[in-house]
């Protein structure tokens, strides 16, 4: 009897079930033709970031159009790309940059319209080629905006620009040090005589290719603060690609931040090379000049140490 009970109270809750399964709702329009928009893949990780080498021949950044909606465009869709540097004070301003626009003798935009195919979803990959030797600073950030113009097809406004950001990046490789047997210490800010030891502190260690000595600025009887320098006789013009830098090989503070470099072919006239920050590593660090610039004397001026009024350095190099 019980279980003739359970039968008829299951029956009549898939009745019930089925029942409400026939009531009808009405679901507002779906307008499939706006979902359906043209855009840029490379605009979804704006800046789109490349780094080039040094090079007198062309290197390539890629674009291209797809089709974004529901199913497969029926019929061939034209679509002309422009370059907008128009747009780069905004993308600074939003951005709190300062990039230039990528310098028009450096690239060559030859591919200014496509065509997304019937039944395909894509331009396919385009390209820009960028010749970066003579052409560009190095070690400066570009911007180069590559906008969707007109389209067969809604653009997605948001996806409509890809901001290529352009570096041409030295390769280090290619620059080794150089020897710097007969190279002398002309000038310096101060040196630390007496109180380092019989073979420390002073001026010349920077050049003996032993990282366990150094210069030391004066601390004994006096503390010079910032900026400290030391100059650097090469013996003869050199190309100065850049320098390497190891500091004193323990945690002391005083390590050098914030430096300048110039340059001089006669220690009389000098150029400001570059200016850039070291971190506050034991570990061997480089710097590359905005230019290649020749020069016999090299003075690196530290101009703000970490924690410290006085400064270090174990080893200096150029190359």
């Amino acid at each position: 009897m019980f279980a003739n009970k359970l039968s008829i109270v299951c029956s009549l809750l898939l009745l019930t079930g089925l029942s409400g399964c026939e009531k009808e709702y009405d679901l507002p329009s779906q307008p499939i033709d706006s979902y359906t928009k043209i855009y840029m893949p490379q605009a979804v990780t704006n800046p789109a970031v490349y780094e080039l080498s040094i090079a007198d021949t062309a290197q390539y950044l890629t674009y291209s159009a797809s089709f974004g909606g529901q199913d497969y465009p029926g019929s061939d869709i034209p679509v002309t790309f422009v370059v907008s540097n128009e747009l780069i004070d905004s993308f600074n301003l939003a951005n709190g940059t300062s990039y230039a626009a990528l310098p028009e003798k450096s690239y060559v935009f030859s591919t200014a319209s496509a065509i997304i195919p019937a039944g395909k979803l894509s331009t396919g990959p385009l390209s820009i080629g960028v010749t970066t030797d003579g052409n560009m600073d190095m070690l400066t950030d570009y911007l180069l905006p590559i906008s969707i113009g007109k389209a067969g097809e809604k653009v997605n406004d948001k996806l409509r620009t890809t901001f290529f950001k352009v570096r041409a990046q030295p390769d280090l490789n290619n620059y080794p040090p150089y020897d710097r047997s007969g190279w002398s210490i002309v000038d310096f800010s101060s040196q630390e005589a007496n109180g380092e030891g019989a073979n420390n502190g002073r001026a010349v260690f920077v050049l003996d290719d032993n990282t366990a000595t150094f210069w030391h600025t004066q601390w004994q009887g006096a503390s010079p603060a910032p900026p400290h320098h030391i100059t650097v006789d090469m013996g003869e013009v050199k190309t100065v690609h850049g320098l390497y830098f190891t500091a004193r090989q323990s945690a002391d503070n005083g390590k050098p931040r914030d430096v300048q470099i110039q340059l001089s072919t006669d220690n009389s006239t000098w150029i400001t090379a570059r200016e850039f920050t070291l971190a506050n590593t034991k570990e061997l660090q480089y710097q590359f000049l905005k230019s290649f610039t020749e020069a016999r004397y090299v003075k690196m001026i530290v101009l703000n140490t970490y924690s410290s009024t006085v400064t270090h350095l174990a080893d200096l190099k150029v190359f």
